[in-house]
């Protein structure tokens, strides 16, 4: 690729809205391309410098069930400023919701605000299995499970969830979320000012009797925090009991080996690692974080673990969504630069096992189940085609693939939509010249080198001087509402 610039450089944000804290990270990649001279130019991500971090600011909220929008917008805007930049520089990145702030009342319309008050880029709502995948990511532990196979659950700990991701050689196996978290009962002026549901269940359940306005150092509070820690233990060890369905948000453990490692991130590891902090401390006591830091520390159960301190605690999923979450597709792609940043795109992945015949002869029924999939109502939610597997594509194989692209995604809901493919294989340029020299009526969007499946989303970003684009890729396979 003869005009790519080998010192080309994009700006990421993070921004990580969680149920206690707001946060936000502005990086700097590099890009490179890592293919040799010979070969075909492959574009990655080769440096990642953090520019800037902001303070630690408590989420700000309208009452228990809506976020303060403008306040969160505030935010945003002055960090902005303090890190001197303005939100058009910013090409890729994430805004996550995570935590509780993602089941509060206006989630849905605080994305749309700040997509675009941040700039023109991703803006995705974590499913809590998400949440626990970028965490690992920025905390370290997706790294160092790389090294020496051992099997490592990270567990970030915020205000409402404990989000477990466990991986092995950079592989994720399997993910859990528990209600466990720091602001789950709060207290003011040492009386407890707030229950949430899933601890008034749990203290009915087991005979405890917990109210408003009893005081901070009643019994109930105290096995409230050591019952969360054990219950942490058993789901770790994939010994759930019945009465920890309680503590459960959405499915049990469903990683297959043993856990060896685990590693605490989040507000409550920042308790437990004692992380002296000057900036704007969050463990402040009125609520129930540093007991929960404590009876974690102080559980036997926990013990058979081996513990490894993360590199990052608080900020680790603002570091997982700022930095951990862009690829790049280019050299061999066919964009239409009108047509992005692309937000929110749906993966549909057609397998065709390389044969090009047979594989064609089930095309239109795979884009019908696309379309069921992602469009039953037929209101027009575009979607992507990723295609993997094709066999070798000679001039004439390219020409057939095409024209029966061009005539399935004529029968979607809304034909006139861009066509948007994805390709396993260096196919997208030819492929997209094809479709291009076919003077379909639809925009044509046609990436490749980026790995995804069904179930996954996608956010193209405007192509960049060299003609790539970066592409962040939001997998939610193991996410269960």
């Amino acid at each position: 690729m003869s005009n790519f610039n080998k010192h080309e450089t994009i700006i990421s944000a993070g921004i990580d809205i969680g149920t206690s804290t707001t946060k936000l990270i502005i990086s700097r990649f590099s890009l490179r391309n890592v293919a040799g001279a010979t070969h075909v130019p492959r574009i990655e991500i080769t440096d990642k410098e953090i520019l800037y971090k902001s303070p630690v600011f408590r989420t700000p909220l309208q009452d228990a069930v809506t976020i303060n929008v403008r306040g969160v917008q505030e935010i945003i805007r002055s960090e902005y400023e303090k890190a001197g930049i303005q939100p058009a520089q910013i090409e890729t990145g994430a805004v996550i919701i995570t935590g509780e702030t993602a089941t509060k009342r206006n989630a849905s319309e605080m994305l749309h605000q700040l997509s675009d008050e941040a700039g023109d880029f991703l803006v995705a709502t974590a499913g809590p299995d998400l949440e626990g995948i970028i965490a690992a990511k920025g905390s370290g532990s997706y790294e160092e499970s790389g090294k020496g196979g051992r099997v490592i659950a990270n567990i970030d700990i915020g205000g409402g969830t404990a989000n477990i991701a466990v991986f092995q050689d950079k592989q994720l196996l399997g993910t859990c979320t528990m209600h466990i978290g720091g602001r789950l009962i709060e207290f003011e002026q040492g009386k407890v000012r707030t229950i949430s549901p899933p601890v008034e269940r749990l203290l009915e359940e087991q005979g405890y009797t917990l109210q408003v306005g009893d005081p901070q150092d009643a019994a109930a509070v105290e096995f409230v925090t050591t019952y969360m820690a054990e219950a942490m233990a058993r789901i770790l060890k994939k010994e759930v009991h019945a009465q920890d369905h309680v503590l459960l948000l959405g499915h049990e453990p469903n990683w297959k080996q043993p856990v060896d490692t685990i590693v605490f991130s989040g507000g409550i590891s920042e308790c437990m690692y004692r992380h002296a902090s000057d900036e704007e401390q969050v463990a402040r006591y009125d609520d129930i974080g540093i007991q929960l830091a404590e009876a974690l520390l102080r559980n036997q159960s926990l013990q058979i673990f081996e513990w490894q301190e993360p590199i990052e605690t608080v900020r680790a999923t603002v570091l997982g969504a700022g930095t951990q979450t862009t690829e790049i597709s280019g050299a061999t792609i066919q964009v239409a630069p009108h047509e992005l940043p692309l937000k929110n795109i749906p993966i549909y992945q057609y397998d065709f096992e390389a044969d090009l015949e047979a594989g064609l002869s089930n095309f239109e029924n795979a884009v019908q189940q696309a379309v069921a999939l992602y469009d039953s109502a037929k209101e027009g939610q575009n979607f992507a085609l990723y295609l993997s597997n094709l066999p070798y594509l000679g001039f004439r194989d390219v020409q057939t693939l095409a024209k029966a692209i061009v005539q399935i995604m004529n029968q979607r809901p809304r034909p006139e939509q861009p066509v948007i493919l994805v390709i396993q294989s260096d196919h997208a340029k030819v492929l997209g010249q094809t479709l291009a020299a076919l003077k379909v009526k639809q925009s044509i969007i046609c990436i490749d080198q980026i790995n995804v499946e069904t179930g996954d989303y996608i956010d193209i970003g405007k192509a960049l001087t060299s003609g790539v684009v970066p592409v962040v890729v939001k997998t939610l396979t193991f996410h269960t509402t």
